[in-house]
This record gives structure tokens, sequence and C-alpha cells, in this order.
């Protein structure tokens, strides 16, 4: 065929070796998904890329894509939930007034909206308080109604742990809870700026449901939970590795949580 004997074994060792390193880069890949699932090629190679220089393995961003794909490990999207907004109420609904904010703090912006969550016995909803600048979730409540009573909890918990002096505004869609005398009454006593949007575009709370959309795909929410039980449990543990474990695209991989807490230092140096 043209080639030497010297070539042909040369090649195949070659072969083997890449096999060899391929396999390495599986179980790498393997380990950080045992935490976080559905978590993207590009994050992926952001948690391993130290992990593989200490062991000479010369693999960059676009091979890691290649050899996952090759494995079937690529993840693919999934689509789409249930509309739970109901602005057809009784109660004064606010103009959006974070349209055009310019982001610089944490405690600065909330974003929140409330999201469907189906079990073999039922259904739970999920509401959730982002903070916008750093992409942490800093308040979340799951109940298997949607009554203000009950997903008013997230934002009490976004309230206990926000910085004294800081006057967040709480930006979210005109549904009857966030509109409910018990949710406005809160955020007015904890002198939150109230902004909602003013059209159905989901464009105007964005970050809101891609924030749904991460933590139910991500952590396998979008799919029937065996119990309402279960979906407890899901949710409190999808918080915890999405603010302290997932580096984030947009905040240069920081995990929520670093980026939030360095943000709130630098700003108390600021100050």
């Amino acid at each position: 065929m043209g080639y030497s004997r010297q070539y042909y074994y040369k090649l195949c060792k070659q072969v083997i070796q890449d096999h060899g390193v391929e396999q390495q880069v599986i179980k790498l890949v393997q380990e950080k998904r045992k935490l976080l699932p559905r978590l993207g090629t590009r994050k992926v190679y952001h948690l391993i890329a130290e992990v593989m220089r200490q062991k000479a393995i010369r693999i960059g961003r676009d091979k890691l894509f290649t050899v996952m794909r090759d494995h079937d490990l690529l993840i693919a999207p999934r689509r789409r939930y249930v509309q739970t907004t109901n602005s057809r109420h009784r109660f004064k609904k606010y103009p959006n007034r974070a349209k055009d904010i310019v982001l610089c703090k944490p405690d600065q912006l909330w974003v929140s909206d409330i999201t469907l969550i189906k079990a073999e016995d039922g259904y739970c909803y999920l509401n959730m308080v982002t903070d916008a600048y750093s992409r942490k979730i800093v308040g979340y409540a799951v109940a298997d109604n949607m009554e203000a009573e009950s997903m008013i909890d997230a934002l009490r918990m976004a309230l206990s742990q926000k910085q004294s002096f800081a006057t967040p505004m709480h930006h979210s869609d005109r549904g009857t809870q966030y509109c409910s005398e018990l949710y406005i009454s809160l955020m007015k006593r904890n002198n939150c700026i109230i902004s909602m949007t003013e059209n159905s575009d989901p464009y105007e709370n964005a970050l809101a449901e891609r924030m749904n959309r991460t933590i139910k795909e991500e952590f396998g929410l979008d799919r029937i939970v065996k119990s309402k039980a279960l979906v407890y449990k899901i949710v409190k543990e999808a918080v915890e590795l999405y603010n302290y474990h997932r580096p984030h695209l947009s905040l240069k991989m920081e995990t929520p949580d670093e980026r939030h807490k360095k943000s709130r230092l630098l700003n108390a140096v600021g100050t």
C-alpha cells in the first residue's frame, strides 16, 4: 500500500495512545457530570483544563467537542414549558423600570419568575429570585400551589441575605402572586423598587425565564419527577450546585457565588 512496516506500527501505536488519552478525558468529564449531569462542553473544559495540563493531556476545547461527540456526550437541548402567568386580575400593575438599568453590583436588580414542575402525584411550582448581576439564586420557594402565601418565601429568603443598605429592584411579570397585596407590601416594607413587564414579550423578563430553563433542564426537573417530596429535595440540591459549583460563561467561568462574594467585597472596600 506504499507504507513501510515501521510507519504502520508507528500508526498503530499512535491510535492506541490516542484511545488511552480519550479514555482519560472521558473519565474526567464523567466525574464532573456526576455533580452537574447536563453541564455544557465549554464549562466542562474549563473545569478539567488544569487537571489535563497536570497529566500532560494536550486536548483543546475544539478537540474536546469532537471527543464528546464521538462518545455521545454532547448535551441536546430540551423544550419547552407551561405558561404559569395570569395577568388578568384586579391588582395594581407596575411599569418596567428594569429595561434601562446598567448592572454594576449585587443586590441591584433581582429577577423572579414561577415555573411548573410535574410529579407523578401532582404539580409543584418553583419561584426563584435571581440576582441579575451575579446570576446567583438568592431566594427560592417550592409549593404544590401558586398562591402568594407560598411563593413569597422566595422573596423572604432573598431579603434575609441582602446587604443591609441595599435597595434592590425586584423585576417580575404581572402574575397574580407578584401583584398581590401580600407580595407588594413586603417589597415596600423593605424599600424594594418594584418593576414588572409591560407586554407579553418574554424578553422583558428573559433572565428569569432562562434561569427556570437552566435549573429544569440541567437538573432533571423538566421531566416527570417520582413524587412532590422528591421535587423539594432536587430543587434544594440544584440551587446549591448551580450557585456554588457551576461555572458561568457570562461570569468568565466564575460560579455565581464567587462573583457575588467578590463583587460585594469590592463594593464594600470602595465605599
